[in-house]
């Protein structure tokens, strides 16, 4: 896909070397910025192999509202380096879109909490207000992320109605561009499609926005080399994108999807790519 081929040139030719808390330096840029058009296609990279499985399952697992990933990790590792030993996530992104805890004062003055679902207001909104400004749903709680091992990345998105279509806009305070960037478009993509498909409306655009776009980079020889993704990354720029997938989703209420209820149809990908995770 052509939107992420030239974020990954904007980067390398654009960004500056940082340290940061991994260890390994990273090329970085700020304030990255793309859009892709829903309707043209499904947006899963083929520039090389996506483990679509484990998105699905990722999303699907999000949507539970569950903290903790002792029912995930039967599907996908992808959390696990996160996750204490019994499962359990300091930060778990869904879990805040379906139970963010929300404090107000009663009458004595004393605080009280009272949990929101963020996907279903964010629903029923768009049925009866589609022109609103305020469809957001965030997953960046202050305490949460004052003390979490690894707070929210990908932390708040938006969707906006425009001519019947539902479009995402995404803001991400780091990306980690060959790792976890291709993984982001494709997910939040994915609940664009949930969304829309749940309140009847047309596919839009997805857009990004990544305030640290980052790409892990160590000198070929180096002690850190195998955690470097610029050369791999350049390897892909190398490669022509292939026609975008479709996917077909069964017309259920929300809750009621299943891994079965999703189809990806044709999808052409070229070779895996192996990067290595700093964490």
């Amino acid at each position: 896909m052509k939107q992420y081929l030239d974020l990954v040139k904007l980067v390398l030719n654009e960004g500056i070397i940082k340290e940061n808390r991994t260890g390994i330096d990273t090329i970085s840029y700020f304030g990255a910025f793309y859009k892709v058009d829903l309707s043209k296609g499904f947006p899963l990279l083929t520039t090389k192999q996506m483990y679509w499985n484990s998105l699905l399952h990722e999303m699907l697992w999000y949507l539970s509202g569950e903290d903790h990933i002792r029912n995930l990790r039967n599907k996908t590792k992808i959390w696990d380096a996160w996750a204490d030993e019994e499962g359990n996530l300091d930060t778990a992104y869904g879990h805040y879109w379906r139970h963010f805890p929300s404090a107000s004062k009663n009458k004595k003055g004393e605080w009280e909490v009272k949990e929101v679902d963020q996907i279903q207001y964010v629903i029923n909104e768009i049925r009866k207000n589609p022109n609103s400004r305020r469809l957001v749903v965030t997953a960046w709680e202050p305490g949460n992320a004052i003390s979490s091992k690894l707070p929210p990345c990908h932390y708040t998105y938006t969707f906006n109605v425009s001519n019947g279509k539902l479009n995402c806009h995404l803001t991400q305070r780091s990306g980690d561009i060959a790792l976890g960037i291709p993984f982001n478009l494709a997910a939040y993509s994915l609940l664009t499609y949930i969304i829309a498909q749940e309140v009847d409306l047309e596919l839009g655009f997805f857009a990004h926005t990544i305030i640290d776009a980052h790409i892990y980079f160590a000198e070929e020889g180096s002690p850190n080399e195998r955690y470097d993704h610029s050369r791999a990354l350049k390897e892909q720029l190398n490669r022509e994108p292939l026609p975008l997938s479709k996917l077909r989703i069964t017309k259920k209420p929300i809750d009621e999807l299943v891994f079965e209820d999703f189809e990806l149809v044709n999808y052409q990908h070229h070779d895996k790519i192996k990067f290595e995770v700093a964490v």
